[in-house]
């Protein structure tokens, strides 16, 4: 495999692991992407800078710089926004989704915790149960679970 291949694979698989892989590369129709070796259509952050870059500082229209960077009208707006509020990082793709356990609070887990020290023989579906009654909020049998399993490998 010839050296530039393996640099351009090793790339990929950074921008994979960091979020930023433009999986639609070949849609960008930008001239800069399409005739300079510098500019990588599949890293995902460049490619927005350069479309906000493009508006700002070349004066381009939203809708075909857009267009050219195959992002849609909002897709700019968001980017911009991101921009402005955070800089660079705001181009960066943050994880969807709830972050960590919403449900199972530290107050729920400590009472779980010593509910089970009072009763180590309880049932996890007791359990639920207790929580629902004292907490008013329904936890999934399985994240009950996870959550005990993590509990037990932290250390005291």
């Amino acid at each position: 495999m010839p050296q530039q291949k393996k640099q351009r694979s090793a790339k990929a698989q950074a921008l994979r692991q960091s979020g930023t892989f433009n999986p639609k590369a070949q849609e960008v129709q930008d001239r800069l992407f399409l005739e300079e070796e510098f500019f990588d259509a599949h890293d995902l952050a460049q490619v927005k800078y350069e479309m906000l870059r493009r508006v700002q500082k070349e004066g381009a229209q939203i809708s075909q710089a857009a267009s050219s960077f195959d992002f849609s009208r909002p897709s700019f707006y968001k980017a911009q926004a991101d921009f402005l509020q955070e800089g660079l990082a705001g181009l960066i793709g943050k994880k969807r989704g709830p972050k960590g356990r919403h449900k199972l609070s530290t107050e729920i887990m400590d009472f779980v915790e010593q509910r089970r020290m009072q009763d180590p023989s309880l049932r996890v579906a007791t359990l639920l149960e207790l929580i629902q009654e004292t907490f008013g909020t329904r936890v999934h049998r399985r994240t009950l679970e996870r959550a005990l399993v993590a509990a037990k490998k932290k250390p005291h």
